[in-house]
């Protein structure tokens, strides 16, 4: 016997009846999504390495620690599996000059790769799903993208997470907040840990985002963003909370909210919760007006959000949401395999109107169909409201008996064949 293959660590299966309530999710966010006029986009796995260098830039953990970067064996070109998906999307709209007639909202699901320490809720192969609005340079296109993830959050009963909200301004007011940083921090020289001092000259700003326990006092006592920005960038985050205060969504200002990626300004936000220990970021985002242009796209204002799939259907979890109902609606007993030419006509037409019906099989072909006790016990193993029996005498006087598994166990009766759009309705409608 061949060794056992497994999966590669922190990339995992996601079975029945598990990937059901994936499903139900994944249903939801589209319908979340239409009603407020986004459109699925898909974009590669695999995307230029440049792309992400350029876009989330160079010092920043997710370039510098955790891509999943390799060289194409065939041309030699530098490719990378996409750590997000954020980069890979403004680089279609751009390609495909999407832009030309106007803002585009979008939203994505799929797979994301990065190698870090596989942990609750966190994998090296992970799951987003995310919104973006590109084209709309207004607080208010910010304000509808938090809205759109608290409509999310009810359509989908998800509690325990709260809203922190932060401006990171224009790039003028981050160089004068940089060089007060570098200043702070090199008063504070032997309090760094190996991370800050590495960062200390290039990008101080990402050492607020240090996950360090014993870097979070000296962090508390930076000096804050928000004291820098001007008159506009204030106003633009006054307008975003104006709106947000305006349908009752409650928040907290972080002045050391930064998030992981150096596009963003003005506007940056996260929904956190408590109840997934150290992964406590559920879904953040912001405003990333300059990253078309550094792509490659004619300079465009954006901004757009990503949640964790694997982290929202654990905080789901947690709160008690696990199930979700995957049993066939009906389960077709059939005594014997002659009887399959006859039967499998019925069971596609019932699928037609939208019913689910399993029909029993049985493992080894060469031992027949079973019993009915037997399968009348898969039957009720199944978890369907009905059994469809479809014996020799039902099928000899071209009928079916319909026995009821769940409410008003036992009860039976015997239909024709020839009616099956009429006892399918009255069968569709008791699910």
């Amino acid at each position: 016997m061949a060794d056992k293959l497994t999966a590669v660590k922190g990339m995992n299966d996601i079975l029945p009846p598990e990937s059901a309530r994936w499903e139900a999710l994944e249903t939801q966010v589209r319908e979340v999504m239409r009603l407020h006029a986004y459109r699925n986009i898909r974009t590669p796995i695999v995307e230029p390495t440049a792309l992400f260098v350029r876009g989330l830039g160079e010092v920043t953990d997710i370039v510098e620690k955790e891509m999943y970067s390799f060289e194409d064996r065939l041309n030699g070109e530098q490719l990378t599996l996409r750590p997000e998906s954020t980069a890979g999307v403004v680089r279609a709209v751009v390609e495909h000059n999407m832009l030309y007639e106007g803002g585009k909202r979008l939203y994505y699901m799929g797979p994301m790769f990065r190698h870090e320490r596989p942990q609750r809720g966190r994998y090296r192969q992970f799951h987003q799903i995310g919104a973006e609005a590109l084209g709309f340079g207004g607080p208010e296109v910010d304000a509808e993208l938090i809205l759109l993830a608290c409509a999310l959050w009810k359509a989908i009963g998800l509690q325990d997470v709260r809203l922190e909200l932060n401006s990171l301004g224009q790039p003028p007011e981050r160089l004068q907040h940089r060089a007060a940083l570098i200043t702070y921090f090199e008063q504070h020289a032997e309090q760094l840990d190996e991370d800050a001092k590495r960062r200390l000259h290039t990008n101080p700003l990402r050492i607020l985002d240090s996950k360090n326990p014993a870097m979070k006092a000296l962090n508390e006592a930076a000096p804050k963003l928000l004291d820098f920005l001007g008159a506009d960038s204030l106003a633009h985050f006054n307008a975003v909370r104006a709106i947000l205060d305006a349908n009752g969504v409650a928040y907290s200002i972080n002045p050391r909210l930064v998030r992981g990626m150096d596009y963003y300004n003005l506007t940056v936000f996260e929904f956190i919760t408590e109840r997934l220990g150290s992964q406590g970021t559920v879904c953040g985002g912001g405003r990333y007006d300059y990253l078309i242009g550094e792509i490659g796209g004619k300079h465009a204002p954006a901004v757009g959000w990503a949640l964790g799939v694997e982290r929202v259907l654990e905080l789901l979890k947690e709160q008690g949401n696990a199930v979700v109902d995957v049993a066939p609606d009906a389960y077709a007993i059939v005594p014997d395999a002659a009887s399959l030419p006859s039967v499998t006509p019925v069971l596609q037409t019932l699928r037609g109107m939208g019913i689910s019906v399993q029909m029993h099989a049985p493992a080894n072909s060469m031992e027949g169909m079973g019993s009915m006790k037997s399968q009348f016990k898969k039957a009720d193993a199944s978890g369907a409201c009905h059994a469809l029996i479809f014996g020799p005498d039902e099928l000899s006087s071209n009928q079916v008996t319909v026995k009821a598994l769940r409410d008003g166990e036992g009860a039976q009766q015997t239909l024709s064949l020839d009616q099956i759009t009429d006892w399918g309705h009255r069968l569709q409608s008791a699910l």
